[in-house]
């Protein structure tokens, strides 16, 4: 029950984020939307991704995005114009069969996979004992879960690094302040 609940208010924030046209508003939905899916990732038992959901998802991005709206407007600009309106409609639809398509396409490539949990899943029968019986004899690695992520997918913990320090000092470059055409930081 618990579980339907969590989706229900994940399907509202989406929602509502969407269709909010304050800008500071629909960040703080989505901070809140990171929340709540820290607590489903905590709900199936992966405390790990939880954590770095709520750090990440709802804390870092939720402050850089403030930071961001800091800079500009709050909210959406207005068109006013009919013109605008009718061709931005005239998009919705094509949009809509898209979206309507590829989640046709996503469902489709599901219906194989095992249900959630199952015990005779291929990574249960499988990969996971294999982690689990000779992790320690191949890395030297006592605790299987950092053997995993560290040697049998090292490179994938290496690339997720190298993605997270690139965003930061993108971040970092895009939210300093410059001193117009020179280009150099400004002294305030």
């Amino acid at each position: 029950m618990i579980d339907l609940l969590l989706l229900l208010f994940l399907v509202v924030c989406a929602v509502v984020v969407v269709q909010m046209k304050d800008l500071l508003s629909a960040v703080i939905m989505l901070g809140a939307y990171s929340l709540i899916m820290a607590v489903v990732w905590t709900r199936l038992n992966a405390v790990d991704v939880a954590f770095t959901e709520a750090s990440v998802g709802a804390g870092i991005t939720t402050m850089l995005l403030i930071a961001a709206l800091s800079r500009t407007k709050r909210g959406e600009a207005s068109n006013n114009t009919s013109d605008k309106r009718l061709k931005s409609s005239r998009h919705q639809v094509p949009a809509l069969i898209l979206v309507l398509i590829t989640g046709a396409v996503l469902i489709y490539g599901t219906i194989d996979m095992p249900n959630f949990g199952d015990p005779n899943a291929p990574a249960n029968l499988h990969v996971a004992p294999r982690y689990i019986e000779k992790s320690y004899k191949e890395t030297g690695v006592v605790n299987f879960v950092t053997a995993v992520l560290a040697s049998y997918r090292g490179y994938d913990t290496l690339g997720e690094t190298t993605v997270i320090f690139t965003a930061g000092i993108c971040v970092v470059l895009l939210l300093r302040k410059n001193d117009g055409a020179s280009g150099r930081k400004s002294q305030r």
